[in-house]
């Protein structure tokens, strides 16, 4: 499992518009077949603060999600809506027996 942490900062007077945005990406991602899971949290200290939470089943997975309209849109249209830089963490599960 491929599982992916991405830590976004978004301008104040863009939360509204962020919002709405992300709707759709989290419903076209969690409708993906390898997708295992595609949830935003809200830091609760931290204003605007938000975490990704991407579960998948394998690279294959994460390589066809990025290759989705609703992924590219997505992709596209938020950038200027970011106070910096997304900082993303990589991490790979595997089942202990």
């Amino acid at each position: 499992m491929i599982i992916y942490h991405a830590f976004i900062k978004v301008k104040s007077e863009h939360r509204e518009t962020f919002l709405d945005l992300v709707k759709n990406v989290i419903a076209g991602s969690q409708a993906e077949e390898g997708n295992i899971s595609y949830n935003l949290y809200e830091d609760t200290q931290q204003e605007n603060t938000f975490v990704m939470l991407e579960e998948w089943k394998d690279q294959q997975a994460t390589e066809f999600h990025v290759k989705t309209p609703h992924y590219k849109s997505f992709s596209k249209n938020v950038s200027t809506l970011l106070a910096g830089p997304v900082q993303l963490k990589r991490f790979e599960a595997t089942e202990i027996k």
